[in-house]
């Protein structure tokens, strides 16, 4: 068969549903290598990059809302980039239980490390800009839509 008599052929959605699944594998696994050289998990970064984007409204709470993990899970991964200067968690007020949550020199270091990637870029070369907003258009759709079915 040739490649233009498959693109014609319409996809499962089980098909499509692997395919998605293997992308987010392999390129897990090939971002991973290359933040290994930082001794950084891709999680961690993750995690970094959220903080960031919510400024002095940091909390344990709203980094698992928007990491879209359990709160228990977020407050052992902070106590460990705590641990390795990625962090600082802050009490809100001394009798308060609330955590803040701050980036360190080194955490901001290690998300600008992280935001430059020859990896991601490697892997994306093969679409064109066109593709790439129809490819974030189309997967932010799936996106909200898990979002809607799914309580985490």
């Amino acid at each position: 068969m040739k490649t233009s008599e498959k693109s014609a052929k319409l996809v499962s959605n089980f098909e499509l549903f692997l395919l998605m699944g293997k992308i987010n594998h392999l390129t897990f696994l090939a971002r991973q290598r290359e933040l290994n050289h930082y001794h950084i998990p891709g999680q961690q970064l993750h995690v970094l990059r959220i903080i960031q984007e919510l400024g002095p409204k940091a909390t344990l709470s709203e980094v698992a809302k928007n990491v879209e993990r359990k709160i228990n899970v977020i407050s052992r991964q902070t106590i460990s980039m705590e641990k390795d200067g990625l962090i600082k968690r802050i009490k809100d007020t001394p009798k308060s239980r609330l955590l803040r949550i701050e980036l360190t020199d080194k955490g901001l270091e290690m998300l600008k490390i992280g935001k430059e990637s020859k990896t991601i870029d490697a892997i994306l070369s093969a679409l064109t800009e066109k593709e790439k907003q129809q490819v974030y258009t189309n997967l932010s759709k799936v996106l909200a839509k898990l979002k809607k079915g799914i309580k985490i």
